[in-house]
């Protein structure tokens, strides 16, 4: 007779193997992203794929199930470690999702995601969007294939969504990034008007490449970043891996004529490494050994990026030191350097845009996908749709697809209902912020010192430790006493540029 020790057993054992999968493949996509030969491409896209379709099966076989019902039974799930308890949960939610699609369709998906990705970088490069709009237009067609196998939650958006941020809807965020739009139109009206527009002439200049990869990590070192759990490397597109809380990769890009691209990209990965290497030991080892969901990963990002970052308390510690690794170059006040960079105009490139109209960016995005799942726009169409939202919500057009549709990674690899989270992350984390400042009321004192290992510890006992163990909404709820509020971030960019601006 199988004991409910046994059953806990076998069913521990198994989340630990599909562990150990999902860090190989891991190692191989990051190892994909950061200069493996092109030439190997192919074969390099057929093994992730072997071993993708080995987890799969894995992940979707009967006796998994069948431990996941027997460890349900009320009685039993009752006498359950917390953290065997949340488990369960999630697996199950992900084996009743996974069950749904054959493991030879899947494993197609994973080797197209994989081509995919490698043919998007060259085809960003090139500007070339023909070369890699039929990949695109398959993924779109696995994508759909999946909905229907998984069921439509209310719309066919919806279900994607509910992927990266559980229990999110279209409803829920048309209503969030109406209201957003709403207030922030008018603020960004107004710092237009506004004469006192920061000076940003003497950020043009050409930076030594290894001058700001050191002062990246430097800063990387001030955050808490643990160099003994982690790397940082470069990549076409700044992105973390988290294989485990003590191996967290992370990359930047470079550019020669903009000293700020690396350094905030660097602090913005450097939120998502902290979250990763911070996990509870507890965890590691299953499944729940990462973040609750992408918005409050982002959050943590979007927080060491922007709201310290790209503080004024910031740079009165760390404003000599970037002189000094670039003498001669920036010989202007410390506030000339701080408006610079938060100066708020339209912009092409996501990544690199101010906090305000980073929002539309991924407005943009969030419409164009819902027309593509719910409104069956293909991937031929989606340059001119782009170029078009481009046009009527920052009054600006891109030159070439490079700048355009292709600047953005996600697509490549299937990531669709992602890019809401970015702005999630900011709502979240300018209410974390509220709440921070409140119990930790020298929290600017200690960003103007560079103490910034005392917040990094707040952050770690209120989220980074229990990985996937807590929900977004018991995270938010639990910490700041109020569920999700875009207002936080409302006020917050209200109060941060009438300072920059004058208003």
């Amino acid at each position: 007779m199988t004991t409910t020790g046994d059953t806990l057993a076998l069913f521990t054992e198994r989340i630990g193997l599909i562990k150990s999968y999902e860090e190989a493949l891991a190692v191989l996509y990051w190892d994909l992203r950061t200069g493996a030969p092109r030439k190997g491409m192919d074969v390099r896209s057929e093994a992730i794929g072997n071993l993708s379709g080995q987890m799969f099966k894995l992940s979707t076989a009967p006796e998994l199930g069948e431990w996941l019902t027997a460890l349900e039974e009320p009685a039993t799930y009752e006498g359950l470690s917390e953290i065997n308890r949340r488990l369960v949960k999630e697996t199950r939610k992900e084996y009743d999702r996974s069950v749904k699609i054959p493991p030879k369709l899947y494993q197609e998906y994973v080797v197209l995601t994989s081509q995919a990705e490698s043919m998007w970088e060259e085809a960003k490069r090139n500007s070339d969007y023909a070369s890699f709009e039929p990949y695109l237009d398959k993924i779109i067609t696995f994508t759909n294939q999946f909905i229907d196998l998984w069921g439509v939650k209310g719309t066919r958006y919806d279900t994607l969504l509910d992927m990266y941020e559980p229990g999110m809807t279209t409803e829920q965020l048309d209503r969030v990034f109406g209201g957003l739009r709403e207030k922030l139109v008018p603020l960004s009206a107004s710092i237009a008007a506004s004469p006192h527009q920061p000076e940003t002439g003497f950020l043009a200049q050409t930076y030594a490449k290894e001058a700001q990869k050191k002062f990246s990590l430097f800063i990387l070192e001030q955050m808490g970043f643990d160099f003994a759990a982690g790397r940082l490397d470069e990549s076409a597109h700044p992105f973390a891996t988290g294989l485990n809380p003590g191996d967290v990769r992370i990359t930047t890009r470079y550019l020669e004529n903009d000293v700020t691209s690396a350094l905030f990209g660097t602090i913005h990965e450097g939120g998502h490494a902290l979250y990763e290497q911070n996990i509870s030991k507890d965890l590691v080892g299953t499944t729940l050994a990462t973040g609750t969901s992408m918005g409050i990963h982002e959050s943590q990002s979007r927080f060491w990026e922007n709201v310290i970052g790209r503080s004024m308390s910031f740079w009165n510690r760390y404003y000599g030191d970037l002189q000094r690794h670039f003498p001669g170059q920036l010989d202007v006040p410390v506030e000339d350097f701080y408006r610079a960079t938060n100066v708020v105009e339209p912009s092409l490139i996501r990544i690199e845009a101010d906090e305000l109209t980073y929002n539309l960016h991924i407005i943009i995005r969030y419409e164009i996908e819902k027309q593509i799942f719910n409104q069956g726009v293909k991937a031929a169409e989606l340059p001119a749709l782009w170029n078009a939202k481009y046009k009527e919500y920052l009054g600006i057009e891109p030159s070439n697809d490079g700048e355009g549709v292709l600047q953005d990674v996600h697509w490549s690899g299937g990531a669709f209902g992602y890019f809401p989270s970015y702005s999630l992350g900011n709502m979240y984390a300018a209410q974390f912020t509220d709440t921070l400042e409140r119990e930790l009321p020298n929290f600017w004192e200690l960003v103007g010192k560079g103490d910034l290992l005392p917040i990094k510890q707040w952050l770690s006992e209120k989220i980074y430790q229990y990985g996937k163990l807590r929900t977004p909404s018991e995270l938010i709820e639990g910490i700041t006493g109020k569920p999700l509020d875009p207002e936080y971030l409302v006020q917050y960019l209200k109060k941060k540029y009438t300072g920059i601006y004058k208003l």
